[in-house]
């Protein structure tokens, strides 16, 4: 039986990308939003979830940091989707005849030279495959789609240009989260670990909790804070480690952490891409 792995967007988009390149042996399936994707895999719907976390360009992904926490998943794994941007137009079309183009809202401004050298209006849709949907299905005349070149095959539009973005270095992380943890030490490039906490209420708490990892030689990569049910007061942090929790530098500095939170969370121990960095 094929396994499953739920993506949020339509066939086509970077998160289904995503699921391609990572398990390309997986029947990728769409869904509406971020918690239908985790419902999917907690029901037994589909196997796997690949979830954004992070762009190079716009940060992190609204929501996600409040979903992953109590999602119930794990994370074994990340990859990296270079955002490459093509026009689409309906079979047959050429460039000259594209006089508007539709997309998500994150994506016009990343094409903003492109479009303006072309004197292509461009109007924002609610979802980039979406939009590729329905102009397969609509075809309406001199319009166009920028969105990635899969969602060109899936519905059936024919690449007018391709890598159109401004600048070429805009990149989404993705976490690939299972019901199961895998600790495992597997992958060329080391591992990763993942936590989240909420420090005590004590003068520099967080100063401390951070002084564990410096003196352990421990590479922290990401620190983000975030609030918790709306207070001003109740502050959770995301972070993610260099190393193993079986590493001895790495359990001496969570130790450490665990003195000064009143909540410490793994969200999971996966394989550095070799993308990272």
């Amino acid at each position: 039986m094929t396994k499953r792995i739920a993506f949020q967007g339509e066939p086509g988009a970077y998160s289904h990308e995503a699921c391609a390149a990572s398990r390309p042996d997986f029947e990728a399936v769409p869904c509406r939003t971020f918690e239908e994707v985790i419902d999917s895999v907690r029901e037994g719907r589909a196997d796997l979830a690949m979830l954004p976390v992070e762009n190079s360009t716009y940060g992190r992904v609204a929501d996600i940091h409040r979903l992953l926490p109590e999602s119930g998943l794990h994370i074994i794994d990340e990859a990296f989707v270079r955002v490459r941007i093509a026009l689409m137009g309906l079979p047959g079309s050429r460039l000259e005849d594209i006089r508007h183009v539709r997309a998500h809202l994150v994506l016009i401004p990343q094409a903003r030279g492109f479009l303006k050298s072309h004197g292509i209006s461009a109007e924002a849709a609610a979802d980039s495959a979406g939009a590729a949907a329905e102009l397969a299905e609509h075809r309406t005349p001199h319009e166009g789609v920028l969105a990635s070149e899969l969602a060109a095959q899936i519905y059936g539009l024919d690449v007018l240009a391709s890598d159109i973005e401004d600048n070429h270095h805009n990149t989404t992380r993705f976490l690939l989260m299972a019901p199961e943890p895998d600790l495992t030490r597997r992958g060329d490039h080391g591992m990763v670990t993942t936590f989240v906490f909420q420090v005590r209420n004590i003068p520099a708490a967080l100063y401390k909790a951070m002084g564990g990892f410096a003196t352990n030689g421990v590479n922290m990569t990401k620190l983000e804070s975030y609030m918790v049910d709306g207070s001003f007061t109740a502050t959770q942090f995301y972070a993610d480690i260099e190393g193993h929790p079986d590493d001895a530098n790495v359990k001496l500095a969570l130790d450490e952490l665990k003195y000064f939170t009143t909540r410490l969370s793994i969200l999971g121990t996966y394989p550095a891409s070799p993308q990272r960095g």
